[in-house]
């Protein structure tokens, strides 16, 4: 500002003037920042200049608001001292009913949930605000932390290669793998050695059993090259249920003899203990989660057979042992030497074929050939089939079936044992208990079903058996299903004559074919002229 007459500057206009209160720099170095923690130091410069100025410019000196200049001045502790507790500033809710009703409720009940006592609680005293719930369960939690039941401790345990195994069961049904057109209900035999990670897994199309716990564990030993010197499982409660006092026995020893075989020596945790089995518990869900994530990468649950479906299984599970691969090949020279060969893991028994062309096992029934009937076979039950026996001759082998869900039994049919027994009586098609089990494709179920609609009884039957019987005859099932599926996407009914034209021509049509015999003596002329 240039100076006035008189060498005296002028004074700046107010309305040039900064506005606001003058900012009084702090003179220890400190810089005000809202939000931080006034320290011991600053409180005790805003004491030391508050003997000499206002509390406006002694707290801005320390380096704090005048607000808390004037909090501070009404305190007499340091900052960093222990402060002391807070009073309680509105009435306690829960002061009436806690000692005189939770308490009891806890004493008597020491499982009951938090939320349930205050459901009780609202219950007893209509007028109980919701809002108390949160400070209703940390008073709950706090009772139980100072007068609840002692909790169980799970003791960490340490091993060594070549120690244990473990063994379990886990339901896969939740994924919604679909199999050759239809839901796979099965769940994952789960091995895994416990100091490397070695797994192994196998797909199980019933339930726990001891079948599927011999084949999948024999699987995983052999492709290991060894066995561990001891193995788990978690009792196979499952595989005990519904039995007798002497089949649970039997199956002891045969799991025993199983573990034996190998010179492993088997144990089981407590039943309903989790956490003793804990090595693979978690395990399990790491795998779980692996399916579930190689599904979506792949981006479909249909399989075109079981095969495919359990050799992306086995894909899965050799990605996470290739993680371990050194630890596993460290802990392989530590299992114990397998034996020359593997023990059996089946269950056998002896079942007879009654009049109706198949025997009945598990609640399942099996079609064998009616020339069967009468006769005692020796049946070995597997996870996923059953192979037949007449003494020592092998039959056959059959699809394992499982009961219905709801308890029914369940049917293995195959059309070719009963078909000719059904030519004679085709109205035992009606009503038969097998009947859609006995259809080989859909597609003859959908034909009969269209037949019903548009046919007396009879002609259906009489039409549908013919069919069955000329897929049979003909080895024509496939070609056959696919001329009815065309049947009945067109709404026509299946022309019985010309499928016999197609598939089973008439003997008597067919062309006649003369073949001449040839006089000996013309093979002569074949001699003479190899030796010219």
């Amino acid at each position: 500002m240039p100076p006035q007459p008189g060498g005296v500057l002028a004074r700046a206009p107010p309305w040039s003037r900064p506005s606001g209160p003058r900012r009084i720099p702090p003179h220890n170095g400190e810089t005000f920042v809202p939000g931080r923690h006034i320290n011991d130091h600053q409180k005790r410069l805003f004491m030391r200049y508050r003997q000499t100025d206002g509390v406006a410019l002694a707290a801005a000196r320390a380096g704090f608001s005048t607000a808390a200049g004037y909090r501070l001045e009404q305190e007499r502790h340091l900052p960093s001292s222990p402060k002391p507790p807070r009073g309680r500033r509105r009435p306690d809710p829960l002061a009436t009913i806690f000692d005189a009703e939770v308490v009891p409720l806890l004493e008597a009940a020491p499982g009951l949930r938090a939320v349930a006592i205050f459901e009780e609680m609202c219950r007893r005293h209509p007028d109980l605000a919701p809002g108390v719930r949160r400070t209703l369960e940390r008073r709950i939690r706090t009772w139980r932390a100072l007068h609840g039941p002692e909790q169980e401790v799970i003791f960490r345990q340490t091993h060594e290669p070549g120690a244990m195994g473990l063994s379990d069961f886990t339901d896969m049904n939740e994924l919604g793998i679909i199999v050759a057109g239809a839901p796979l209900n099965h769940r994952l035999y789960h091995f895994r050695l416990v100091w490397s990670g070695f797994e192994h897994a196998h797909v199980i199309l019933g339930g726990e059993s001891y079948v599927a716990l011999a084949e999948g564990l024999q699987n995983a030993l052999w492709l290991l090259g060894g066995a561990p010197r001891e193995h788990r499982s978690d009792s196979l409660s499952a595989a005990f249920r519904n039995l007798t006092a002497e089949n649970v026995a039997d199956l002891t020893r045969r799991y025993d003899a199983l573990c034996a075989h190998y010179g492993m020596t088997p144990s089981r945790n407590n039943r309903g203990v989790a956490h003793e089995n804990g090595a693979i518990e978690s395990p399990h869900g790491h795998l779980k989660r692996a399916v579930r994530d190689a599904l979506l990468l792949r981006g479909s649950t249909v399989f075109v057979d079981l095969e495919a479906y359990r050799r992306f299984i086995a894909e899965i599970v050799g990605r996470q042992n290739r993680h371990h691969a050194e630890r596993i090949d460290a802990e392989r020279a530590a299992l114990q030497k397998l034996p020359d060969q593997r023990t059996a893991d089946y269950e056998e028994t002896v079942v007879t074929v009654t009049s109706s062309g198949g025997f009945t096992l598990r609640k399942v029934f099996y079609t064998v050939p009616s020339r069967l009937i009468g006769q005692r076979l020796r049946a070995r039950l597997y996870d996923n089939r059953l192979e037949l026996f007449l003494a020592a001759t092998p039959l056959m082998t059959l699809p394992r079936g499982r009961p219905q869900p709801d308890g029914r039994h369940g049917h293995v049919v195959d059309y070719r044992h009963v078909i000719h027994s059904l030519r004679r009586k085709p109205m035992a098609l009606l009503n038969l208990v097998y009947r859609h089990q006995l259809f080989p494709r859909d597609a003859y179920r959908r034909t009969f079903e269209h037949l019903l609609e548009q046919t007396p009884p009879r002609d259906a039957c009489r039409i549908m058996v013919e069919l069955l019987a000329i897929a049979h005859e003909r080895a024509c099932e496939a070609e056959l299903a696919s001329v009815l599926a065309a049947d009945i996407k067109a709404g026509r009914q299946p022309d019985l004559k010309a499928i016999r034209q197609r598939f089973a021509p008439d003997p008597a049509s067919l062309p006649a074919l003369t073949i001449p015999t040839m006089p000996l003596a013309s093979y002569d002329i074949l001699l003479q002229g190899a030796a010219a």
